[in-house]
């Protein structure tokens, strides 16, 4: 098996070679990231200016590419060629911190692996929740990737024996130890609690924060975020359609 491994850390991130080194028994595993922390980019590519690519060595003395581009740009890197043959699975991360319910949108984490469902691609994203950090996407505390990289390799040995339904990619977060088990999930909902506050001012320039910390979320049953907040794996398959059936039927019979 062919595995591109990519994150949105950056390609000097611990929580990629926790996941390289899980992942190395399982097959050929190429490193394609970025070359610093592109954190929040979603699903962005560039297409203003050419691409740099250089090859980085590694904790364990492999080769990495590191690039200036996006987590997708990652992505289009391997199936256009500059590893060898195109990958048979995409693994984006380990993350630090989760990427759960309408935080997906944002990740450049999951938009790696939903580049995959582009490219007819399996794709899988997984991140692991800081020690303490509770369900915080934006701290960076202690990390302990042990638990999701022991994960990942099982899940991409079951992805590898039984494929993943089409067009559709796996999200999975992992809790800190001690993990509690697994369970299949649905997205949750976010609840932001952004602000607008002035900074500073600079002349006739005004400085604000607009986003808030400790973001919150709606308590359902089912969800990521119980799932997590009971110290268990969520697993979450996603796929792209975002076309709303109920609204194509309320829809049908406008006159437009």
């Amino acid at each position: 098996m062919r595995i591109l491994l990519t994150n949105d850390d950056g390609i000097t991130s611990r929580g990629l070679f926790a996941a390289r080194q899980a992942l190395a028994p399982l097959g050929d595993v190429s490193v394609i990231a970025p070359d610093a922390n592109r954190s929040a980019v979603g699903r962005g590519i560039t297409i203003d200016r050419p691409l740099t690519v250089t090859e980085v060595e590694l904790r364990d003395g492999s080769i990495g590419y590191a690039t200036d581009g996006t987590p997708v740009d990652c992505v289009r890197f391997a199936d256009l060629g500059l590893v060898g043959e195109r990958p048979d699975l995409i693994v984006s991360g380990i993350n630090y911190g989760v990427n759960l319910g309408d935080d997906v949108t944002y990740s450049g984490t999951v938009a790696a692996a939903f580049e995959g469902i582009v490219l007819g691609i399996p794709g899988i994203a997984v991140s692991q929740q800081a020690l303490g950090a509770q369900l915080d996407f934006r701290r960076r505390e202690r990390y302990d990737f042990a638990p999701a990289a022991a994960f990942l390799a099982r899940l991409v040995a079951l992805v590898a024996e039984r494929g993943l339904p089409e067009r559709t990619i796996l999200n999975v977060n992992v809790p800190p130890p001690p993990v509690s088990g697994v369970e299949l999930t649905r997205l949750g909902r976010r609840i932001y609690r952004d602000r607008l506050e002035l900074e500073r001012s600079e002349g006739g320039r005004r400085v604000f924060s607009i986003y808030g910390d400790d973001p919150s979320y709606h308590d359902e049953p089912g969800t990521d975020f119980q799932a997590l907040a009971a110290g268990r794996i969520a697993v979450t398959p996603v796929h792209l359609d975002l076309t709303s059936g109920d609204a194509m039927e309320r829809l049908a019979d406008w006159e437009f």
